[in-house]
């Protein structure tokens, strides 16, 4: 398999994380979207990563159906529970994770690739309430458990911790840890993890 994606994508280090916490073999392929050049359209008409090719030379992407399959492919360390109440509550986890990175993102976009002149601070600003309206209900509901489905390590924790490291990558100024001492906590835990260790964008190194 071949994983398209880039060193500083979020979404591309969570299927990352996935693949290495089920030890599966693949090549990272890294691909710019914003180039001129960039052939990302060939394999996802979204022209976005990450974007799985498989041994059959069918594409996957979108990184919640990516990780959703490749948590089919071992039984070693199954990170999504059979169908029923937890593995809803997995995927809501991943979901409200998602809706982080999806703003967070969107603010990045917003202050980096848009003319200074057409940025709407108005804009920005809801994203910020997303944010810190979902590291509340986050913190709330991880409590004082290991993780956040309880005992067991999870997909859940993988797109948590996947949205908390790319906040300190580029919010560094945000300083949620001194606000959700829950998150922390469990950041703590999964940023040593190898797989967290091995998938970190370059600029946090």
């Amino acid at each position: 398999m071949k994983l398209i994606g880039s060193l500083t994508s979020p979404y591309v280090r969570k299927v990352r994380v996935v693949m290495a916490e089920k030890k599966l073999e693949y090549e990272f392929v890294v691909e710019n979207v914003w180039a001129q050049d960039t052939s990302i359209q060939t394999h996802n008409p979204l022209g976005k990563v990450p974007c799985l090719l498989m041994d059959d030379n069918g594409s996957l992407f979108d990184s919640r159906v990516i990780v959703e399959y490749l948590d089919t492919l071992s039984p070693v360390g199954r990170l999504i529970p059979q169908p029923g109440r937890d593995r809803a509550a997995t995927k809501c986890w991943e979901a409200i994770a998602d809706g982080v990175l999806d703003a967070a993102v969107a603010i990045n976009i917003e202050t980096t690739k848009r003319p200074a002149e057409l940025r709407s601070q108005d804009w920005i600003d809801r994203q910020h309430k997303k944010i810190a309206a979902a590291l509340d209900s986050m913190n709330k509901s991880l409590d004082d458990q290991p993780f956040c489905m309880g005992v067991n390590f999870s997909l859940a924790d993988i797109a948590v911790g996947c949205a908390l490291g790319y906040l300190d990558l580029r919010f560094s100024d945000l300083n949620w840890r001194s606000q959700y001492g829950n998150l922390q906590r469990l950041d703590e835990k999964l940023q040593a993890r190898p797989s967290f260790v091995s998938s970190l964008p370059p600029t946090q190194n």
